[in-house]
């Protein structure tokens, strides 16, 4: 039997910001000149994101909203920010936070009970610490103390699409599991210091939030997304075009103007194979979910595929309400597709360092019955 998506959580920190606040907040920290603060506005504009949540934000006491950051702008003495041992300690502060909300969430949306889940499947690229959240999670959201745990790490946006596969997987292995899968990403903690167009992108696209769903192979469920199939592929000579580094201060992220252009050049081919291996072709599928990395991997994807721009607009609206949390952004889009009774086939794509494309092929309840 194929595994059910039975229940979604998702969670976001307390304080999130408009993103024409946050190009203002975090001028002192990149922007030396009038010129490049002009730059940077313009970066932050064309990102597509109009609001993101961060566990760094916290209440200015103003009536318009979210102002300060627990960050500080640059200094003679700190001329790069936090060092990555202090934004690890706000990783583990915060991430077994979010991932118990999320899994509470994602319990009540199932009605199942926490204490029958066998396996925890973790993901996360965005911070580091033993015991990690999903011992936190064990402890917090009512799981067994024997519940088999699996840490999926630095994958990076595909992040939640590995897990998938891991959940999935374990139950082919034995129907009478259940998986809880969570995700968890604080990228903001990441925010690169100094003057750089390239990381300035990724500063105006990253956020903070995690996200949830119980898997089981229980044929009772009256809703929900049914995982038929997963595939991945590395692109050839991508290696330097994808990169999430730890360095001193923070990690950092690479992403090479030449991704949009391998994304056309790819995409289409591979996925029409592997679709082609299932007896699917690409104008089967009905519903698309692709991971918004930023509006041109939208673009690429959309256009290496044929589609029109409204086939991935739930995708372009995850990333306008709370920007690109990385591994838990896919599960935020597959929930709202959900809640919208959109119908399969559907295709799940993200894109990572490899360069890595992760697809995952789901039917809906509707079109199952």
């Amino acid at each position: 039997m194929p595994s059910w998506l039975r229940g979604f959580g998702l969670a976001l920190p307390e304080h999130s910001i408009a993103q024409a606040d946050a190009a203002a907040l975090v001028q002192p920290f990149n922007a030396d000149t009038e010129d490049q603060a002009r730059v940077l506005r313009e970066l932050y504009r064309r990102t597509g994101v109009r609001r993101r949540h961060s566990v760094v934000l916290e209440s200015s006491g103003e009536s318009d909203g979210v102002r300060q950051s627990t960050y500080s702008p640059r200094s003679a003495e700190h001329p790069l920010g936090p060092t990555t041992s202090e934004r690890m300690r706000s990783y583990e502060q915060h991430a077994g936070v979010l991932a118990t909300m999320a899994a509470r969430r994602a319990f009540a949306d199932a009605k199942f009970d926490a204490a029958d889940i066998t396996h925890l499947v973790t993901v996360s690229c965005s911070g580091f610490h033993a015991p990690g959240f999903d011992i936190e999670l064990l402890q917090t959201a009512g799981l067994s103390p024997s519940v088999a745990r699996t840490h999926v790490g630095f994958m990076g946006c595909h992040g939640a699409l590995n897990g998938l596969r891991v959940a999935d997987a374990f139950l082919k292995a034995d129907p009478r599991a259940n998986v809880l899968l969570c995700c968890v990403e604080l990228c903001s903690l990441h925010h690169q210091y100094g003057w750089s167009p390239d990381r300035i992108v990724s500063n105006a696209l990253f956020a903070d939030g995690a996200a949830a769903v119980v898997l089981t192979q229980h044929d009772n469920v009256s809703a929900g997304w049914r995982l038929l199939a997963s595939g991945s592929v590395v692109l050839p000579d991508t290696l330097d075009d994808m990169g999430w580094r730890i360095r001193d201060h923070g990690f950092q992220m690479t992403l090479s103007a030449r991704v949009p252009e391998l994304i056309k050049q790819h995409l289409r081919s591979w996925l029409s194979e592997w679709l082609g291996s299932r007896g699917l072709s690409l104008d089967e599928i009905r519903s698309w979910a692709f991971h918004p990395g930023g509006p041109r991997i939208l673009t690429a994807a959309g256009d290496a595929l044929g589609l029109r721009r409204d086939q991935w607009a739930v995708s372009e609206s995850v990333l306008a309400d709370f920007g690109n949390m990385s591994s838990p952004t896919i599960l935020f889009i597959l929930d709202r597709m959900r809640q919208q009774a959109v119908t399969g086939p559907c295709v799940a794509l993200a894109f990572g360092p490899g360069l890595t494309i992760e697809a995952a092929l789901f039917t809906s309840w509707s079109a199952a019955a």
